[in-house]
């Protein structure tokens, strides 16, 4: 991957203003790439431009609203580049109570995989056009989750911030692999494949009680690894010729936890073809939007 030529690449990153979402950014534009940041804070923003240097540029995003989702489609489709690369990176995780995003959908579930499924709908036509390669970040969280919570999908009568998490991570997974089947049986070109960072220390775990003991750990390699090890499974997934859609990738240390990227065994929850299609028609339905070439 130290050797990837991405020149005349355009690719989109989420959450790409710090953490493992600013690492894919600088290795992408350090490829060649051109690199679109959708952030929801320009001032954050701005600093990690600062940081990946030419080559990259803003545009604002809100993954919780969407009504910015649905602007920044609008924005990217009269821009008209086709898209060679999405990452759908940016997440939040474990808020303590319960939170809501703009349009009322539990927030985890709402930022994490409501809007990037949203975001993919919008942008559908440029991904076509660049044949793209469409990488989905999903977490270890997804495998304590054995399916959809369809009861109470939102977590309206009781809300459980790991269980939370863990849905929305694995409806993220269930829709990166869904995605790579549709496009397969529609014709769409686009590749669609699956990623996880394992155990790596990032502002995720600010203010958890996981800050402290990954702070200590990181610099050992393991079970924590920084930022720099923590990317490398997306990366691999979203720029090797070797990595294939309808796959996932994560850490091929020890539990797989830390270390260099391989292809691992798809979670439990995601397996079932039924449960990933009842999702994606339940989510477009959620979310207002439909997949058309146009």
């Amino acid at each position: 991957m130290d050797e990837m030529d991405l020149r005349g690449k355009l690719a989109v990153v989420t959450g790409g203003s710090d953490g493992i979402g600013l690492g894919l950014a600088r290795r992408l534009v350090g490829a060649g790439a051109e690199v679109i940041l959708p952030v929801r804070d320009a001032v954050k923003g701005a600093a990690a431009l600062e940081r990946i240097g030419p080559g990259a540029s803003l545009r604002t995003l809100d993954l919780a609203s969407l009504e910015s989702v649905a602007a920044l489609g609008e924005r990217l489709n009269a821009e008209g580049r086709p898209i060679d690369i999405l990452i759908n990176n940016a997440a939040v995780m474990t808020p303590p109570k319960r939170r809501s995003t703009v349009d009322g959908f539990e927030l985890q579930f709402g930022t994490n995989y409501l809007g990037h499924f949203a975001l993919v709908a919008r942008i559908l036509p440029l991904l076509i056009a660049g044949k793209a390669r469409v990488t989905t970040q999903t977490a270890l969280a997804a495998a304590m989750v054995k399916g959809m919570n369809w009861g109470d999908l939102q977590f309206e009568r009781g809300y459980r911030a790991w269980p939370s998490y863990g849905q929305s991570k694995l409806a993220a997974m269930m829709f990166g692999l869904e995605l790579d089947r549709r496009s397969r049986a529609n014709g769409w070109g686009i590749v669609s494949n699956v990623a996880h960072p394992g155990f790596a220390r990032t502002n995720l775990q600010n203010g958890s009680p996981f800050d402290v003991p990954f702070r200590i750990l990181a610099p050992l390699g393991w079970p924590v690894q920084r930022v720099e090890g923590g990317l490398r499974p997306a990366l691999y997934a979203a720029t090797s010729p070797d990595a294939e859609g309808g796959r996932f990738y994560g850490p091929r240390g020890l539990g797989h936890l830390t270390g260099a990227p391989v292809e691992e065994k798809l979670y439990r929850g995601a397996r079932d073809l039924e449960e990933a299609s009842r999702l994606w028609d339940a989510s477009s339905e959620l979310a207002g939007v439909v997949f058309s070439r146009s």
